[in-house]
């Protein structure tokens, strides 16, 4: 992996972890278009996810002191509040990801096919949720939360949008825009931490490491998946405030019906 590739790569996981575009569905297609694959992508894939949790953390900062301090108070308080429905929220990704998330790869793959048709279906979820308006709720419930996981955890297809399909299903379900922003970067850190970790296992069992990718690269796309990152999770909060998930809608249906031609040539 040559350093300009992994700056487009970086650029791409970082924008695209956050923006509601798949950056699953855009690393796989950007891979493909540079021609790697294998062992040398996943241990890219794993730096480049844990750079735009990095990002999380900095953008966030202020939330994620709030929910500490609060925790280590040691009663119920909204911040006890806010962890729990992080924790019921991950339950659903959770139980994919350790049991099924193998199987699903081997079922639905990560070819271009499978990224076209799930942009399309993310396209169509940003549309929807931006057209229909249901009744506003002051707070995300304990049971907003475990649906929202749901979504989560659909988006291990790739080209279904983690952000996209967690924050408009939240819209769907009436959540505050603002809150629910907040609440949709917050909840993925676990699961990346955690998917991260088990890719570097299954790494480890495969005997192959990050040394396979020159030091530069890895460097390059690091720091372009962190910096994209902190640019995009700061504007995707704006975006969601306003409700404008539709344009990103448009761009999902484009980029799927380019994705689907682009598997038949």
């Amino acid at each position: 992996m040559e350093w300009f590739e992994a700056l487009v790569l970086g650029l791409l996981q970082g924008l695209t972890e956050y923006l509601p575009v798949s950056s699953s569905g855009h690393l796989t297609i950007g891979s493909a278009l540079f021609g790697i694959e294998g062992e040398e992508n996943l241990a890219f894939t794993i730096m480049v996810h844990v750079a735009t949790v990095f990002s999380t953390l900095v953008i966030l900062w202020k939330e994620i002191d709030w929910i500490f301090k609060g925790l280590f108070k040691f009663r119920m308080n909204e911040e006890t509040r806010y962890v729990i429905n992080i924790i019921i929220s991950m339950i659903p990704i959770g139980i994919v990801g350790v049991f099924f998330k193998d199987k699903v790869e081997a079922i639905f793959g990560s070819g271009l096919l499978v990224v076209g048709c799930c942009l399309l279906l993310t396209a169509i979820l940003l549309t929807f949720s931006y057209y229909y308006k249901p009744r506003q709720k002051a707070e995300i419930s304990k049971k907003d939360a475990f649906i929202i996981g749901l979504a989560q955890a659909c988006a291990v297809l790739p080209g279904l949008s983690r952000s996209g399909s967690t924050i408009a299903t939240g819209l769907l379900l009436g959540d505050d825009k603002a809150k629910l922003a907040q609440f949709s970067f917050l909840m993925v850190i676990p699961p990346i931490l955690g998917e991260a970790l088990l890719d570097g296992m299954k790494l480890m069992k495969g005997e192959a490491i990050a040394g396979d990718i020159p030091a530069l690269s890895l460097i390059v796309g690091f720091a372009a998946a962190f910096v994209s990152g902190c640019l995009a999770c700061k504007w995707m909060i704006n975006i969601v405030k306003k409700g404008k998930l539709v344009y990103f809608g448009i761009y999902c249906a484009i980029a799927g019906a380019l994705t689907l031609v682009l598997n038949l040539l």
